[in-house]
């Protein structure tokens, strides 16, 4: 048995989190002690590739030196006064990242959840103030398939059993549609109670379902025309993950960094930001709306004792400038490319992988197995064998998201662990 630096073997530190931690997580088997860049270390030394980026938290690679400079100088000064007082560095990021995104108003919290929580609040109060929906009737639109938290409000419109048995009664107030189904969302726009369409650009968790090319862009034109929020919930999606700085672009701040034309533009209503907001070292998420909309909250009715704290405003500027200063978004669409051409090959190699799907190093293959199957799972035992951290959803498809920084080199050396591991592996 190897001895970690605690004094304690791998197999002695997952018996302590058995034992002592609440068992809502199943992780693979690997204790891991270290990371930077594209890599990981477990406690025995081991390295790997991450390809799963904390789920897209860490865009911007393990510990980056920058971000993790801003949050220790920053932390050095000033860590917490609430928002029961001004200070220095809240109104510096409300500046910054509302003119990053395009949009006039922020409001900082902490989790992706909570900005969700917060979305649909904002949602609402906006139907029964300015959209004059009647008191409790408002209806929020949402998709099948869908994974945006695990609050029991967020819960109450999901599609996984497990998610939902046992934690209810459930809020009312949510109707779920098929994704990528215009025909569906249109129906349900007739419906006048109608106050927000809460949808993600690419369904991450589903196992990184891609809506048709044109599909948010419309839904958010039906969306306008009957005066319904269109929300877009970029938690995973967005700060340069899918190749552009979002998957829902629509402002000129947003033509100099993600590079698309203007006739693809459309602009959320409301654009909920998480993970990647802070390059997975603090917790920091945001939701941005413009001033028609934002202004509905008043002093009292949301906040969070964390949510916009000095340290977390220095991280996400510059978890922010990083994103630009290292092309990571241009980066991001030319790997994703390349990835997905080699998945091809190995399909075509392989009858293990049905398919490849994803948008820039948003991507995932489908395991020739049915969800209940065990062969997604093996495979990524395996892939942690020879060197390769990634993770099964919804039992036979395996995402992979490595951090934006990767070269690519490495993500050749990537592909070649992971056609290895396929070509290998015995049923």
């Amino acid at each position: 048995m190897t001895m970690t630096h605690s004094g304690k073997t791998a197999e002695e530190l997952m018996s302590l989190e058995d034992k002592y931690g609440a068992h809502n997580y199943h992780p693979l088997p690997v204790v891991l002690d270290r990371g930077e860049g594209v890599f990981l270390w477990d406690v025995n030394g081991k390295r790997y590739y991450d390809f799963l980026s904390a789920y897209s938290a860490v865009n911007q690679g393990h510990c980056h030196p920058r971000i993790i400079g801003a949050m220790t100088a920053q932390a050095g000064k000033l860590t917490l006064t609430s928002r029961a007082f001004y200070n220095n560095m809240l109104g510096v990021y409300e500046k910054f990242v509302t003119g990053y995104f395009g949009y006039d108003k922020v409001l900082p919290m902490n989790t992706g959840a909570e900005a969700v929580e917060t979305a649909i609040k904002i949602c609402r109060k906006w139907a029964y103030e300015k959209k004059g929906v009647a008191e409790d009737q408002a209806v929020i639109v949402v998709c099948k398939q869908n994974f945006h938290g695990r609050t029991t409000t967020i819960v109450s419109f999901s599609s996984d059993d497990d998610s939902r048995k046992n934690f209810g009664p459930f809020p009312s107030g949510f109707v779920a549609i098929p994704y990528n189904d215009l025909s569906s969302l249109e129906k349900m726009l007739e419906n006048p109670n109608v106050a927000g369409f809460l949808v993600e650009p690419i369904q991450g968790e589903a196992g990184v379902n891609v809506p048709a090319e044109d599909y948010l862009r419309q839904a958010a034109s039906m969306c306008k025309a009957k005066k319904v929020l269109f929300i877009a919930d970029e938690i995973q999606t967005g700060i340069a993950r899918t190749g552009s700085l979002l998957a829902t672009c629509g402002n000129c701040s947003c033509e100099k960094k993600c590079e698309r034309q203007p006739s693809t533009y459309f602009k959320a209503d409301m654009l909920i930001l998480g993970k990647a907001l802070a390059g997975g070292v603090y917790p920091v998420s945001a939701v941005l709306a413009d001033d028609e909309v934002m202004m509905v909250i008043k002093p009292g009715q949301h906040g969070s004792t964390f949510g916009g704290n000095p340290v977390a405003c220095a991280v996400a500027i510059e978890s922010l400038n990083v994103v630009n200063d290292e092309s990571l978004i241009k980066n991001a669409r030319e790997l994703g490319k390349v990835f997905r051409s080699e998945m091809e090959k190995l399909i075509a190699e392989s009858p293990l992988i049905k398919l490849v799907r994803g948008k820039g190093l948003l991507n995932a293959i489908v395991i020739n197995d049915t969800p209940e199957g065990k062969t997604a799972w093996n495979l990524c035992l395996k892939l942690a064998e020879n060197g390769l951290l990634a993770k099964p959803t919804h039992g036979n498809i395996i995402r992979f998201a490595p951090p934006l920084v990767m070269t690519e080199e490495q993500l050749m050396d990537c592909v070649s662990i992971i056609r290895k591991t396929v070509l290998e592996y015995k049923v």
